[in-house]
């Protein structure tokens, strides 16, 4: 069994070092490889107990690995101790691991009875299958986090996935896994038999594989030609420390600090200013939702634009729904403080300007445990104020079914207004531009993590939403990266980490609808309904062997 253990470690480490951002891909397309060598060595052994046991054991050894390389970042994540002092979140870094880690696990030993009873040809063709379905699935319920889906491998690498426009990240899955399949099936083959048509079919059948759509990808890339109408944007980076500044300064300083930022560099052709997740209020009550044409902060930017009568402001704010009455309160919403009010809470885009009425978006994909608390009916009367004690939350922010865009008067610009941990989601920001969004911004607060390939892997899985949707991204960070990206996914401009100040660049209006846009993720429901079909058949094979047996 030692072997094996070392065949599941070998497969954790090619997968984590094939991972975004200091991997290389290419590692990906034999991750799985030493882990599928494991399985099939431990399957064919007639005698040995708890075979599956086994298998998932070595399953889960490997993709801990992955998780807990692949997100070493996520401990820098602050909380307080007793003392009231900041340190290091641990269990904010072990439970997605050790969670990730299991649901995986899961999938792998699924794959594996597949395979072990209904054949090696039914199984390898329900691990694909499979896997596309745990993505999917992990894209959906409320302890959502497709951090891992393998799709986001190439991130760094997006010339080579200039073809996510007709698949989205579900073609990147679908094709390391098979790439792995092919892999495993002919290096298995030359071992066993020594025969060197076998060995140089796993060159030529790997080489192809790899680079045919690769080659496609920089052709598509080479050719494509950057669509519609430009508007200028200012991205403002206000570079404040997320635990000891962002939610602690006085409401009117963080303000009256965007309105300097902006006034030291703005310039006539700015049609819009662009500020990151929840930019406003800090500290204290959100704004009123209700009230919001009248908010006090609010005019304070339009009187201090009315030089700049067109220009449009778009920003992350706190937003609340205040209910003066427990009745009157929605489930989501908790008590204020120490009073009798309730209160509902947002985390949400807002766009005003001197003409138009102030628009509103609410984020819909929420960070579990700090913005979302998962299955609260279920979960909240057995944990209690246990994820609060870790650093957590016992509330959910108000979320909204429909994805809005923001239009104005003064130009043709339709915005997705996406935030933070929304830009993961590809199928999700298809929704803004079916919606008729030309053009995404991404206001986000991703320096929870400090200067490490946190904010780096956040920026880069939103560029490959350009790519999807082939619509430029203006993006504004609080503590860095912000950046100007095009319809290829390229970083035009950028403002680094840890640096205040603000950025100027070009973003153009696309129309044009993409394949993947009108069709989402087609290639996981093909790959639902095929491993719904393959387990139905697995299910009947042992129902009809067994009623052979007993006859």
């Amino acid at each position: 069994m030692y072997k094996y253990v070392i065949y599941a470690i070998i497969s954790g480490l090619l997968l984590a070092f094939g991972w975004p951002t200091q991997g290389f891909p290419i590692l990906l397309f034999f991750g799985f490889v030493p882990l599928l060598f494991a399985e099939n060595k431990i399957s064919q052994i007639k005698d040995l107990k708890r075979k599956g046991l086994k298998i998932f054991g070595l399953s889960y050894l490997a993709f801990i690995i992955w998780n807990a390389i692949g997100i070493w970042w996520l401990h820098y994540a602050q909380e307080y101790n007793a003392d009231g002092e900041l340190q290091n979140s641990w269990i904010s870094y072990l439970f997605p691991v050790i969670a990730n880690s299991l649901l995986m696990s899961i999938v792998f030993q699924l794959f594996h009875w597949v395979k072990f009873k209904a054949g090696n040809f039914y199984g390898l063709l329900f691990l694909p299958a499979i896997w596309m379905s745990f993505e999917k699935f992990h894209l959906n319920w409320e302890m959502t986090w497709p951090w891992f889906n393998l799709g986001n491998g190439f991130s760094n690498y997006h010339q080579w996935i200039q073809w996510y426009e007709f698949t989205g990240t579900f073609g990147g899955t679908l094709w390391i896994l098979v790439g792995n399949i092919i892999v495993f099936y002919f290096l298995y083959a030359f071992i066993n038999t020594k025969k060197t048509e076998f060995r140089n079919k796993l060159i030529i059948y790997t080489t192809l594989w790899i680079a045919i759509p690769i080659g496609i990808s920089y052709w598509i890339y080479n050719s494509y030609e950057e669509k519609g109408n430009e508007i200028t944007a200012m991205v403002l980076q206000p570079e404040l420390n997320p635990y000891t500044e962002k939610y602690a300064k006085d409401p009117f300083q963080i303000v009256d600090g965007l309105i300097q930022l902006t006034h030291q560099n703005i310039t006539p052709e700015v049609q819009f200013v662009v500020a990151p997740e929840t930019a406003f209020p800090g500290p204290g009550p959100g704004l009123n939702m209700d009230k919001l044409e009248s908010d006090f902060l609010l005019e304070q930017f339009k009187n201090n634009f009315r030089n700049y009568p067109q220009m449009t402001f778009v920003s992350g704010v706190e937003l609340m729904r205040f209910y003066p009455y427990e009745k009157l309160a929605t489930p989501t919403a908790t008590k204020y403080g120490n009073s009798d009010t309730w209160v509902d809470v947002t985390n949400s885009a807002i766009q005003f300007n001197q003409k138009d009425t102030i628009q509103t978006y609410h984020k819909s994909k929420l960070v579990v445990g700090v913005e979302h608390f998962p299955y609260m009916k279920v979960l909240k009367p057995l944990l209690g104020d246990l994820m609060l004690n870790f650093g957590g939350t016992v509330r959910t922010h108000v979320t909204q079914e429909e994805r809005s865009v923001f239009r104005n008067s003064f130009n043709d610009a339709v915005i997705a207004p996406i935030i933070c941990y929304e830009s993961i989601y590809g199928e999700y920001t298809t929704g803004y531009v079916k919606n008729g969004a030309n053009v995404l911004f991404i206001m986000t607060n991703d320096s929870w993590w400090g200067n490490t390939d946190g904010h780096r892997e956040l920026l880069q899985f939103g560029n490959i939403r350009a790519i999807e949707t082939r619509r430029d991204i203006v993006r504004s960070a609080n503590s860095g990266v912000s950046a100007f990206i095009n319809q290829k996914g390229d970083i035009i401009s950028s403002l680094g980490y840890e640096k205040e100040g603000a950025l100027t660049g070009k973003a153009k209006l696309n129309d044009k609808i993409t394949f993947y846009t009108k069709h989402g993720d087609y290639l996981a429901r093909i790959g639902l309904l095929l491993s719904g079909i393959l387990l139905g058949y697995t299910i009947v094979l042992q129902i009809m062997n067994f009623r052979k047996k007993r006859n």
